[in-house]
C-alpha cells in the first residue's frame, strides 16, 4: 500500500531530481523510492550483521584447548 508524503525540498534539487528522473525514464517518486529502499536494505543487512559479529565477540571463540597451551612457537612454525 502506497502512502503520499509530502518533501520541501529546494528549488535547485527538485529541478536537478526532475532532470535525472527523465533521463532515466522514471518518475520522481520511483526514483526516490528505489534510492530509500536501497538505504534501507544497506542499513538493515549492516544492522544484523554488526549485531551478530558484536554477540559472536561477546560469546568469544573455543580453541578446544581446555585452556592449556602445550606447544611452542617455534613448533608450530617448524617446516
Amino acid at each position: 500500500m502506497n502512502r503520499n508524503v509530502t518533501l520541501s525540498l529546494p528549488s535547485r534539487t527538485l529541478r536537478r531530481l526532475k532532470v535525472l528522473a527523465a533521463e532515466r525514464g522514471t518518475s520522481i517518486s520511483r526514483l526516490l523510492t528505489e534510492t530509500l529502499d536501497e538505504i534501507l536494505n544497506r542499513e538493515t543487512g549492516y544492522g544484523r550483521a554488526r549485531r551478530r559479529s558484536l554477540a559472536a565477540l561477546e560469546q568469544g571463540w573455543s580453541l578446544d584447548t581446555g585452556g592449556r597451551v602445550d606447544w611452542r612457537r617455534d613448533e608450530l612454525h617448524e617446516r
